[in-house]
């Protein structure tokens, strides 16, 4: 079968499952897309958000079929050609829970304990799959253990990269910085994609969120702006004030307009890597192996 067909396999393939995917996400439990402790006899309780036909599951199917297009360009002669069962059984089912990781966090604020669970449990069979059949940045030579090792470096050093964040927003700002959901997602994301696959999941994370957060930005200041000159306007500025005060204390955490999801940003850096990662080898293997040298040869 040609590249061609399989693009063609790949799109439809997308399409499917990511009406699937909205389907599965529409019917998970209630309390997987609510924090701990939620309550839902409390008084500004809310059910969850689900995924709509438009935009959410339009968006699903595109996302799907373009990673799973990009995936057969990409992985076309290391996984296809040479057929890695493993390999595409992890970038099957990764997709998918990846689309319900960013949905839920998009839509709730949430990213469900099911989901980094699921995408770790992927991380092991990719663990095994550098033993069955073969890893694409470390030789027979280098010894069995270093793919292990990359990945479970990987999932520690993103866990605690994001928990270092946490505690110092915590500790001298007074805020959240990092939710817990984001540090356990990218351990978990750390074992899929391990210690070469981590950089580029975080540049591209970085990269992209900035894309969403400077706008945000900007909309934040102009409705502040507007907040303030209603203010002034106002015959009693001060009961204004407490008015617009007491509107934003009544908004969902969940709805906030303010707030962006790291999440998303985080799993589809993951889905990247992932579909493109000959790709990344190509350009990076020279910079990673020079690396290598200096660490372990001085």
């Amino acid at each position: 079968m040609n590249k061609g067909l399989f693009i063609v396999v790949a799109i439809a393939l997308g399409i499917v499952l990511g009406f699937l995917t909205s389907a599965v996400f529409n019917k998970l439990p209630e309390s997987w897309l609510q924090d701990y402790d939620y309550d839902p006899k409390a008084p500004d309780f809310r059910l969850s958000k689900r995924m709509k036909l438009v935009p959410h599951t339009v968006i699903a199917c595109l996302f799907c079929s373009a990673i799973y297009v990009a995936a057969v360009i990409f992985n076309h002669k290391r996984v296809i050609d040479s057929f890695k069962p493993l390999h595409v059984l992890v970038i099957l089912l990764a997709v998918p829970v990846i689309v319900i990781v960013m949905m839920s966090d998009r839509l709730n604020r949430i990213i469900p304990d099911q989901c980094w669970v699921a995408i770790l449990m992927l991380g092991v069979i990719s663990a095994i799959a550098d033993f069955t059949e073969g890893n694409l940045w470390y030789f027979i030579e280098d010894g069995w253990y270093w793919p292990l090792l990359s990945r479970i470096g990987a999932m520690l050093l993103g866990a605690g990269f994001l928990f270092l964040i946490e505690f110092i927003c915590e500790t001298f700002l007074g805020r959240e910085g990092m939710g817990q959901g984001d540090m356990k997602l990218l351990g978990a994301c750390g074992m899929l994609v391990g210690l070469e696959g981590l950089l580029v999941l975080v540049y591209v994370a970085v990269f992209s969120a900035l894309l969403f957060a400077i706008p945000l930005f900007i909309r934040k200041r102009i409705r502040i702006a507007k907040e303030e000159k209603e203010i002034r306007n106002s015959s009693n500025p001060i009961k204004t004030r407490q008015e617009i005060k007491a509107r934003k204390a009544n908004i969902h955490f969940a709805d906030d307009p303010d707030y962006l999801a790291f999440g998303p940003f985080l799993s589809f850096g993951a889905a990247i890597f992932i579909a493109m990662e000959p790709f990344f080898y190509d350009h990076l293997i020279g910079y990673i192996a020079a690396i290598r040298e200096m660490i372990f040869h001085g």
